[in-house]
């Protein structure tokens, strides 16, 4: 999963943000403005650092980068359900100064829908909060080369949810999702989202390119492919509450976009993907078995036939990662600075295979470098999971990795860590 930070891979360094966040979530499907530049500008650079391939994406970059690393966070805090009194015509993309460069009309990164279908809305959850969600869409006729109005939106919204399903395993984590009928269009529109909390005043702004029954960025035929099915998929660590699955590309004429892991028994999707292979499904029964399968995705939403099912059978409650020991310890200090060395212990009876510990780091730290564990970063929350070479960690054992962080205060030793979602004690 590429989160609101990029990767950190054991002893690599990466650009990471420097600016707090007020994050909260948006479209990933389909995404917004502010999502789609993000993933277009880490799918083209490398180390971290964010190199956009689509023009307009690189415009807003060169203008401010923190809507690239917050894409989740475009919001007005004290909103009160004044949109369109304190939102002038021409700023509805970017109705804060940090987010003002997305309200440029132009080419930006589109995806394909279909006039009429019912599609599956996507939309990060990496703060949940109850609320509605309004989505509207433009009229026909709207002119795409001038900055979007408030007239230039159909009067009322096409969809709206109110307090939506929420599942772990989205293409960025914690999603909500609902089906949607979308309405009959034809070419580049917008749809404009407003999610209105409900336990505060606060409400987030997004919008995102479509181009029904056409090709984004640029017109062309009609997609009615399908991909084909992918690859059977194949369990590799399995605890008694996770299984991490894998499974061979599906081919498609234009590209796939997506994959959805299915629990074969209840028709759920259980995790998707942004492209990528392989998922970890979470939240399991200890003991029990399961059996899932995989679809493919395109932009335009036609989907694949479903791949081979996997049975799988979970691990005992001993394997759910709940026994367990923290040692964290600052190793060196220094002004600005500080190298961190952290020991995980198994302190049940079975074997564990494949661990994810997660933390936060209540001093305000940014990790630059790690080593022995894949890190990443989404603001102050911190996941370290295990490499290729170090998942299996024996009953009694334990793994040790480390980092180095920045920070404008002093270190402090988190107070709570999860290991796979279960607690941890510390020593």
């Amino acid at each position: 999963m590429i989160g609101a930070a990029a990767v950190l891979a054991a002893g690599f360094a990466v650009a990471l943000p420097t600016e707090p966040a007020d994050a909260h979530g948006g479209f990933t499907f389909p995404a917004t403005r502010t999502y789609a530049c993000y993933k277009d500008g880490i799918d083209g650079g490398s180390g971290g650092g964010l190199n956009p391939q689509n023009p307009m994406c690189q415009q807003a970059l060169d203008q401010n980068s923190y809507p690239f690393w917050n894409w989740f966070g475009n919001l007005i805090s004290d909103a009160g359900d004044r949109h369109r009194e304190i939102i002038p015509d021409g700023k509805l993309c970017g109705p804060s100064s940090d987010f003002d460069a997305f309200n440029a009309p132009g080419d930006w990164p589109a995806s394909d829908v279909q006039s009429g279908s019912t599609v599956t809305f996507e939309h990060n959850a990496w703060a949940r909060h109850p609320g509605t969600f309004s989505q509207y869409i433009t009229k026909d006729g709207w002119d795409p080369s001038q900055p979007l109005g408030w007239d230039d939106l159909e009067p009322a919204p096409f969809d709206e949810v109110t307090n939506p399903p929420l599942r772990d395993g989205g293409v960025e984590g914690a999603e909500y999702y609902w089906d949607a009928t979308l309405p009959n269009k034809s070419g580049r529109h917008v749809i404009y989202s407003i999610w209105e909390r409900s336990d505060s005043p606060e409400a987030f702004y997004n919008c995102s390119d479509v181009v029904f029954d056409g090709t984004g960025n640029g017109g062309g035929e009609d997609d009615t492919q399908a991909p084909t099915a992918p690859g059977a998929p194949t369990a590799g660590s399995v605890s008694g509450d996770a299984v991490e699955l894998s499974w061979s590309a599906a081919s498609d004429d234009v590209g796939v976009s997506r994959y959805e892991v299915y629990d074969a028994s209840t028709g759920e999707v259980v995790a998707t993907t942004s492209g990528g292979t392989s998922a970890t499904v979470g939240d399991l029964a200890a003991e029990t078995d399961y059996s899932f399968y995989v679809i493919a995705l395109d932009a335009a939403g036609n989907s694949s036939d479903s791949s081979p099912e996997v049975a799988v059978t979970t691990g005992s409650a001993d394997n759910t990662s709940g026994q367990c020991t923290v040692d964290y310890s600052i190793a060196n200090e220094w002004s600005g600075g500080y190298t961190a060395d952290v020991e995980l212990s198994n302190d049940g009876d079975a074997a564990l295979s494949g661990w994810s510990l997660h933390w936060h780091l209540d001093d305000g730290g940014t990790v630059t470098n790690g080593w022995s564990a894949q890190i990443e970063q989404q603001e102050g929350h911190v996941t370290a999971s295990n490499t290729d070479w170090n998942g299996d960690v024996p009953a009694g054992g334990s793994v040790s990795f480390g980092f180095n962080a920045e920070t404008g205060g002093s270190a402090e030793e988190p107070a709570e860590f999860e290991l796979n979602g279960a607690p941890c004690s510390t020593s």
